[in-house]
């Protein structure tokens, strides 16, 4: 199954853009911030965060019974079925994978419920509360959800979580323990413990007075990220199977990189080697060079040490070709666990779609952020992109690498 090529027949997006794909896409093309004062975080040292929009209509889940993070899934499972041309769900369920990775699993409703312990007493507390928390349960409850009986399995690699679920569905179909894996990443942390928790740790944007500029992914000002949440979940499947049921691939998902920094529980390697690393692994494993890359979907966090590496690393293995650099944590905020799925159905987008999004934000380098070709200002359109990489990093030294190639 190893040669076989693994393609991505639909994508499934609910973000601070919008909710679904076209909403996102529009959103991140625009190039507008989404952060705004969270009335939810008052009080706190940083009350900035990107939310998903309110959702209008049926929404699938139940808020007594699912978190935020698991409603947020079952939306992005719908549109990503229904691009694939599998809304039917015309399947063998014993031979179809949910794969999906979260930073912090349903922690909306474990703050919810601890906060009745402490001020109502034990019987307040949901008889849901394990269920709709355990990290475990967002793959779980999906799995149950479209009625699939194949591997059900959750991925937990920090802000890499999403990129990571796309690596463990990759192997999957590889391994032909599966014919079609849905996978990607959910996270729904714009709650006050974690707020209160990066901004102690420094690693949020206190620009207070201007939330619509205070995500500035590799721009001299940057101060840190604003908190996100979303999801994203793609369909991925083997061409000769996509091919055989009529379905058209939007992109091929040709190589992973995976590699840990054993440097920091929270700082980059100031290096970037862990990330060098990825990257070869991924372009090796894609059967490919630096030179074939045409486009980086940058992990970009808008924090100076993170942008500082990853700038260092694609300055020095991509300087023969200077590659177009665009992060979409300028308009998205960090979405955490579902960053690294997000943005890799951003990078077959953009590969499909030849357009290459803009950086929010981006006005001027510093010196650690100088030399590489950040999309900014409006999108760079009519692109033919062959290659493109999406890099996730994340808290303990993890570091994703997913290389995308044009069908």
């Amino acid at each position: 199954m190893r040669g076989e090529r693994i393609a991505v027949t639909g994508i499934g997006l609910v973000t601070p853009g919008g909710i679904g794909t076209d909403a996102t896409w529009k959103a991140v093309c625009a190039g507008r911030s989404m952060a705004r004062t969270d009335p939810d975080l008052r009080g706190l040292p940083v009350t900035l965060s990107c939310r998903v929009p309110p959702v209008t209509g049926k929404h699938p889940g139940s808020p007594w019974r699912h978190d935020r993070s698991t409603r947020f899934l079952f939306l992005a499972a719908e549109e990503a079925l229904a691009s694939a041309g599998l809304a039917g769900k015309d399947w063998d369920p014993a031979r179809v994978a949910v794969v999906v990775g979260t930073a912090a699993g349903g922690i909306a409703t474990l703050e919810t419920q601890h906060r009745k312990l402490l001020t109502a007493g034990h019987t307040t507390v949901s008889p849901m509360t394990l269920p709709a928390f355990l990290p475990n349960m967002a793959a779980g409850h999906l799995a149950l959800e479209l009625g699939v009986r194949g591997p059900s399995l959750q991925t937990s690699t920090a802000c890499a979580s999403g990129a990571t679920a796309l690596i463990t569905a990759l192997l999957l179909l590889r391994a032909g323990a599966c014919d079609i894996a849905v996978a990607g990443g959910t996270d729904a942390m714009a709650t006050p413990l974690c707020a209160a928790a990066f901004a102690k740790m420094g690693a949020l944007s206190r620009r207070e007075h201007d939330p619509g500029r205070a995500s500035r992914p590799f721009d001299k000002g940057r101060d840190g990220f604003v908190l996100g949440e979303g999801s994203a979940l793609l369909v991925l499947e083997r061409r000769g199977h996509a091919e055989a049921r009529g379905a058209r691939p939007l992109a091929i998902l040709a190589g992973h990189g995976s590699t840990s920094d054993a440097h920091h529980p929270t700082a980059p390697h100031p290096e970037g080697t862990g990330l060098r690393a990825a990257i070869g692994a991924a372009l090796a494993d894609a059967g490919a060079h630096t030179d074939d890359v045409d486009h980086i979907n940058a992990h970009g966090t808008s924090t100076p040490l993170n942008d500082r590496a990853e700038a260092a690393v694609v300055r020095d293995l991509f300087a023969a070709r200077h590659p177009p650099v665009t992060s979409a944590k300028g308009v998205l905020g960090h979405t955490m666990g579902a960053a690294g799925a997000i943005e890799a159905a951003l990078t077959v987008l953009t590969i499909a779609r030849g357009t290459i999004p803009p950086t929010a934000n981006f006005d001027e380098p510093d010196d650690t952020t100088a030399g590489i070709d950040v999309v900014a200002g409006a999108p760079r359109e009519r692109q033919r992109l062959g290659l493109a990489l999406s890099h996730s990093l994340g808290f303990g030294g993890h570091n994703t690498v997913l290389a995308l190639k044009s069908v």
